[in-house]
Formats: structure tokens, C-alpha cells, sequence
């Protein structure tokens, strides 16, 4: 199902609007949703795809759908949850969740595994069981990063206020979490042990943000880590739900979401950002512009160069870099997941507890062994899925990797980049595929469709230079940077998504409100938390969890 109506079927498209935004990820989907529903504003949204929804949307060939970038979220399990409000909110409470259950990961270190269970004192249990010598520090370890993620709705609050009020108390707002911000995430965990098995176990998830535990910023662990404590969730129906439950929000308000439109420049004049330019010549204007495109593509490409310069925002983005690009195999399989043994619980496979030097090796010689492999089972974990797509199943598998090797085509068409790419990604391919037969053995001999998105994929789709999939790099030079905030040196023109506050659905939907905050000039997060959930529901009950 494609969300969003075409932008070349609308020649009667109105010129002027409220707002504009650029880019339907859930960051620009909630920007123009929260206007609508709090400000009554007029919001046109402007995709480049064929469909609404960034890294939500869903990806399909015959028989089979797979979920491009969702594969589980936190903080939504439970009605009152803070995440779960604001999906209700944004949605009027028509998007469900599906439970995954006790065990959302399990991390697997050779041929040793870890299960990672809902509860935070289910967490603590499970990890003494598996390293007794180390309570102490397990202990430490879970009182320091509850402590850490705590500091965190300041430091990002502090984004939102005004220039003014961030001059005066700014650096009050960010005192707090900045000592764990700027520290690396084995810098910390090497201070509680020496156990590297016990630092490998706990940094299992770093790949929800790419970078390994010697780059990566504490505070990012620290958020990851306990925005899952209380379990995981998935949409019901895929993640494209997501995006087809935002869409009449907006649209009750006279908004429209446009796809196959591509924004050529944002419109800047007397140093104000007034519209933008259709790649057609055609220019839409409002007051307010909102870009979802990440820092270095809106001031690298969006903006004017001469505009850019002055406001040296993509040079500083250039020296917190990018952050990894991935490969994915989207697999499709003939059989339940009963008949198939599919369980809803997340895979992450390493070769041991040397997270660094895998990557290291890997980012030299592609050839070398892979350093995670990431297994994900929508099928499993969606209860609408075999309404949907009877007697079938699907399974990605996903790894971390460089870029470089897939450069030399990125001038080239998708599917005519000749056979040297073709037989690169079918050795890629081979080697994932052969994780899912030894991790999932009843999949060998089922599988009808394994096709593989590479770092080019993500160039040509979502306009991610070097492929990267989390935006902006998760490092502590990233939560140094103060410039890094919805308002830009543009009067009028605002960031949203994972560049304001951190990747992941429930990042970008933070920068979402962080940015709604801007531009309101109010508290939007108070506001929506404020609002009794109970009431964004039709018959007045709040959703319960699938």
C-alpha cells in the first residue's frame, strides 16, 4: 500500500500553506501532524519516494511484505507509556502494538547466548545468572545507566527553547548529562570491569545506532538500553501503519502528504526561508520550513550555497561525520512461522566479544567475516501478518559495514550496475543467508525470494550520502555540538528527525517534538503528555497491547 498522493497527479496543488516540510520520515510526519492537531496549521509534506514514511514504510514484491527500517520499539507496550501517548496522539490512537514478549534480543557471542528480558530487575536476574563473579558490577553498570538516561530529557529539552533562554540556563539544561555525553561507552564499562565478555554481552545493541562501544557516546548506550526495559513492541499491521495512521491527522486540517516530489531548493529570501522550489520549477510557499532530509543534505543541497556557507552548519556536520551504512537481505519463505519455528525475538550474532576489531577488519576487507549479523522476524511478531500474506513468512538479515566498496557505482542506474556489483552482492548474499540456515535451520529449502539492499540502496532511495542509516554519527563529538538544534541561522527554515535528538523511531519522533517545540515556541511534549490518552481513542479506552 502506498501512502500519500503523487505529486505529479495534483495540478491544482495551492501555492501558499502554513507550513512546509521536507521529507516524510516520522520525524517530518510528526512535525506536521503535532501543527495540525495543536495549531490547526495548513501542512504540505514533500516526499521524494513513491511512498510516505521514510524507514517505515514497507517494501514488497509478490506475496511477500518486509518492514524497511522498523524491527521493534520500546516504551510503547504499555497504554500510559510516554512513547505510547504520543503514537496515540499523533495517530488518534489508531495505531496498535503487538507485544514481543519476555525475550525482544538475544545476543550471541560464538557459541555462547544471552537472552535480554523485559523488566529491569528480570534484566539485572538474568545477567547475574550469567556472570555471578560480576554482580557488583552489573549493578553499577544498571544504576549507572537509568542515572544517565534520566540526565538526557534536559540536555534535549534545552534544544527547543528560545536563542535567549538557552544563553542564560542552556548550559545548566546540559550540565547534567554532558560528563556521560562525552565519554565513550567502553571508556565507562571498562571502569566497572575487566570482564570484556560481560562489556560484549552489554553493548549487544550497539548496531541500533552503529558505532562500536569505543566510539559511541554513553549517553547514546544509555538511552538505547533502557528504552527497552520495559520490553518491545511492533506494529500491528507493519510499520507502514505508522504512516497511513499519521496521514488524516494531518489531512483534518487541510494538510496534504505528497510523494514522487522532489524538492530542489529551499527558497531563501532576505535571509529568511519563504518556500521551496519543486525540481519542476513550481514554487510552494509558507512561513515555516521544516526539513526531515538530516543537516548535510539540507545545507549541503537544500539551501543556497552561498546561504550554507555564511551559516557553516555543513561544515560543522561534516566533523561529527556520518554514521554507518548496512546491508540488508530481505528474505521471503514458504511456510508459517509456526511451520518454520520463527520466534519473535531479535538475533545479534558476533563472532566473539571483540566488537572493534571485527569492524575494524571488516571495514579493510569486506571479504573479511562478518561482525554482527542482525536476525529480525516480522512475521513472527506482526499478529496481522498471515492475514496479509497467508502461508508465507519473512526474515531479514542485516550487517554493518563500509561504504567504500560500493562507491565505484555510485554513478550507476539501480539494477544496471553490472555484473561485478551483481556478483558482490550475491557473495554478500550467500554469506547472510548462510547465518539464517544455521540460526534458523527449518528455513533451508523454503526460501522463495532473497534480495539484497546495499549502502547504494540507501544513496538512491532515501538521498543518504555514503549510505548512512542513523544519520549524523552517535559519538561524544555529536553531543558536544550546541549548534545542533531544530532552529537553524535561517529565520523560518527548522530541523527535524534524528540529526535533533537521536536515531531510531522513538529518536526521530523526539526530534519530531523537539522541533513542534521550536516552532509553537511552547512545551509540545508537556502539552501532549497532559492530554488523558483515554480520550484519543474512539469509545474512550486506550488501546491495549496486541
Amino acid at each position: 500500500m502506498r501512502m500519500g498522493t503523487s505529486y505529479k497527479q495534483h495540478p491544482g496543488l495551492a501555492e501558499n500553506w502554513d507550513a512546509i516540510v521536507v521529507g516524510s520520515g516520522i520525524g517530518g510526519m510528526a512535525v506536521a501532524a503535532t501543527l495540525s492537531k495543536l495549531a490547526g496549521k495548513r501542512v504540505l509534506v514533500l516526499e521524494r519516494h513513491y511512498t510516505a514514511g521514510g524507514f517505515t514504510h514497507t517494501f514488497r514484491r509478490p506475496g511477500y511484505g518486509w518492514d524497511v527500517g522498523i524491527h521493534y520499539v520500546g516504551g510503547v507496550s504499555h497504554p500510559r507509556a510516554m512513547g505510547r501517548r504520543l503514537f496515540d496522539f499523533l495517530t488518534d490512537g489508531q495505531l496498535d502494538w503487538a507485544d514481543m514478549g519476555e525475550v525482544y534480543d538475544r545476543i550471541i557471542l560464538g557459541d555462547k547466548s544471552y537472552d535480554f528480558v523485559k523488566g529491569e530487575e528480570n534484566f539485572r536476574a538474568k545477567m547475574h545468572e550469567y556472570f555471578p563473579s560480576d554482580r557488583d558490577a552489573i549493578d553499577r553498570y544498571l544504576e549507572l545507566v537509568q542515572a544517565t538516561a534520566k540526565k538526557a530529557s534536559l540536555f534535549f529539552a534545552e534544544k527547543a527553547v528560545p536563542q535567549l533562554v538557552s544563553r542564560l540556563v542552556g548550559g545548566v539544561m546540559r550540565r547534567p548529562a554532558v560528563k556521560e555525553a562525552t565519554r565513550t561507552t567502553r571508556e565507562v564499562l571498562e571502569q566497572l570491569t575487566s570482564n570484556q565478555e560481560l562489556i560484549g554481552v552489554l553493548t549487544g545493541q550497539f548496531g541500533d545506532y552503529g558505532l562500536v562501544p569505543a566510539e559511541s557516546s554513553f549517553l547514546m548506550h544509555s538511552m538505547l538500553v533502557t528504552h527497552y526495559f520495559k520490553g518491545a513492541a511492533y506494529p500491528v499491521g507493519g510499520s507502514s501503519r505508522i504512516a497511513e495512521t499519521i496521514l488524516p491527522v494531518i489531512e483534518a486540517s487541510g494538510g496534504e502528504v505528497l510523494t514522487n516530489a522532489e524538492v530542489a531548493r529551499i527558497v531563501i529570501e532576505k535571509g529568511k526561508a519563504v518556500g521551496v522550489e519543486m525540481e519542476d520549477g513550481r514554487v510552494l510557499r509558507a512561513p515555516t520550513i521544516v526539513s526531515n532530509a538530516g543537516v548535510l543534505n539540507t545545507f549541503g543541497k537544500l539551501v543556497p550555497e552561498e546561504v550554507a556557507a555564511e551559516a557553516g552548519w555543513r561544515d560543522k556536520a561534516m566533523k561529527v561525520g556520518n554514521s554507518i551504512a548496512h546491508l540488508s537481505l530481505y528474505v521471503g519463505l514458504k511456510g508459517t512461522t509456526e511451520e518454520l519455528g520463527l520466534e519473535k525475538t531479535n538475533l545479534w550474532i558476533y563472532p566473539d566479544h571483540r566488537h572493534e576489531e571485527n569492524f575494524a577488519a571488516f571495514q579493510r576487507d569486506i571479504e573479511a567475516p562478518l561482525p554482527v549479523v542482525y536476525l529480525s522476524f516480522p512475521s513472527a511478531k506482526d499478529p496481522d501478518f498471515d492475514r496479509r500474506y497467508p502461508g508465507r513468512s519473512t526474515i531479514e538479515a542485516i550487517t554493518l559495514g563500509p561504504y567504500a566498496p560500493f562507491a565505484r557505482w555510485e554513478e550507476t542506474k539501480w539494477k544496471k550496475r553490472g555484473a561485478e556489483y551483481d556478483a558482490l552482492k550475491q557473495r554478500m548474499s550467500e554469506r547472510l543467508l548462510a547465518r539464517v540456515y544455521e540460526h534458523a535451520p527449518a528455513t533451508r529449502g523454503r526460501v522463495e525470494i532473497a534480495e539484497l539492499s546495499t549502502p547504494l540502496s540507501t544513496r538512491n532511495f532515501a538521498a543518504h550520502e555514503g549510505g548512512a542509516i542513523y544519520g549524523l554519527s552517535h559519538s561524544p563529538e555529536r553531543f558536544q555540538a550546541r549548534w545542533l538544534k531544530p532552529r537553524t541561522p535561517i529565520q523560518g527554515l527548522y530541523l527535524t528527525g534524528s540529526d535533533v535528538v537521536t536515531a531510531g523511531l522513538m529518536g526521530a519522533l523526539m526530534g519530531g517534538m523537539t522541533c513542534s517545540s521550536a516552532v509553537l515556541n511552547g512545551n509540545v511534549l508537556s502539552q501532549v503528555l497532559k492530554r488523558d490518552a483515554q480520550t484519543l481513542r474512539p469509545g474512550g479506552s486506550a488501546s491495549a497491547p496486541a
